[in-house]
């Protein structure tokens, strides 16, 4: 099987380069046809004319077709503006659309960009409908979420299928060795989707633990006003984030209080579960479809900052549970989002379109 990925999407995002190796190792050839538009940009939230200037240049020259012939055409991450060009590159043959996000539900309801209903709201809405509709599969990355976006853009349930996001296997690798002292690791742009607001109120809560927060974004100030056992890196490198969740006494998910919180698995839990770090995240219907609590998480109320406290606590003074948290995290790993397990469900997802 051969297939293209195709689009405006950004190369080095963990979603787009997983599922390109995970089809790789299940012995899918992959071809890319890329044009760069956010590559390299920490700050894309803040996204504006000089975006969208690059954005239609870029889907100009999408629009020169590709000489070879594939199986079908894969639509990357972000690429909601890609699906017209993706057609014509397509030559009749399927389209498959991985979003990961809706737009309105990203910059409306979870990061407040626009005011529900406004102007900017209702046109990222249409471009949610129509990107989905034009594709003859889109693939969420959980149920909960593929069930929201197929009402979203009117769509038969059976148009949008499931591939978790997963972790790159050569990247992401078990060797859980934490430091002494215990530390609590977050790693993650700084937006409402991860509760920053909780976790530094925990961190306010629990001075005796030591909390290392790597990431910057639209949440900036707050970090500026974190307590003393607060350490901020805005950045580490993607290959050295392995050796950050080894030295970490337990890794940090999502506590956000959005609707998107609520349907949606991070690419850092499952960074962390690849790497056997014990993991405590918010208690959400996406979360519970790969985790059990006590057994391979942690899971805590989203927006309580107390419940997160007590948990970090109670894993800074149990090593034997931190331990089987290690251990049972991985297994869910293995069992359900390793780079095998995804390539499997990805190809029979191909197949089932091509």
């Amino acid at each position: 099987m051969r297939v293209l990925y195709f689009g405006t999407y950004e190369r080095d995002y963990p979603r787009n380069a997983q599922v390109i190796s995970c089809l790789r190792g299940a012995g899918v050839e992959v071809d890319e046809h890329h044009v760069a538009v956010w590559d390299g940009r920490r700050d894309s939230w803040r996204a504006g004319l000089g975006a969208a200037a690059r954005l239609a240049a870029a889907e100009l020259r999408l629009l020169r077709r590709p000489s070879s012939t594939y199986d079908a055409l894969i639509v990357g991450y972000p690429g909601h503006f890609d699906l017209p060009a993706a057609r014509r590159a397509a030559r009749g043959r399927s389209i498959v659309f991985n979003p990961l996000v809706s737009l309105a539900d990203t910059f409306v309801a979870d990061r407040g960009r626009f005011r529900p209903g406004s102007a900017p709201a209702r046109a990222l809405a249409a471009v949610d409908r129509r990107a989905f509709r034009a594709a003859d599969l889109v693939v969420a990355d959980t149920r909960v979420h593929a069930d929201h976006l197929a009402d979203l853009a009117g769509l038969p349930h059976d148009r949008i299928d499931v591939a978790f996001v997963g972790a790159e296997d050569r990247v992401f690798a078990p060797g859980w060795s934490p430091d002494d002292p215990f530390t609590v690791l977050f790693v993650g742009k700084l937006i409402p989707l991860h509760g920053l607001e909780t976790i530094l109120a925990a961190a306010r809560s629990a001075p005796e633990l030591r909390f290392r927060l790597v990431g910057s974004g639209q949440l900036d100030a707050l970090a500026h006003g974190r307590p003393a056992n607060v350490e901020w890196i805005r950045w580490v490198d993607y290959v050295r984030l392995p050796e950050e969740l080894h030295r970490a006494g337990c890794a940090l998910g999502i506590f956000g209080l959005s609707e998107k919180a609520q349907r949606v698995i991070p690419n850092k839990a499952f960074q962390a579960l690849a790497c056997g770090t014990p993991l405590v995240t918010g208690d959400t219907p996406g979360a519970r479809e790969l985790l059990v609590d006590g057994e391979s998480a942690l899971l805590v109320p989203p927006g309580n900052a107390e419940a997160l406290t007590q948990a970090l606590r109670r894993l800074a003074g149990d090593p034997d549970l931190a331990g089987r948290l290690s251990a049972g995290g991985r297994a869910a790993y293995e069992a359900q989002a390793s780079e095998g397990v995804l390539g499997r469900r990805w190809r029979t997802i191909l197949e089932r379109v091509a």
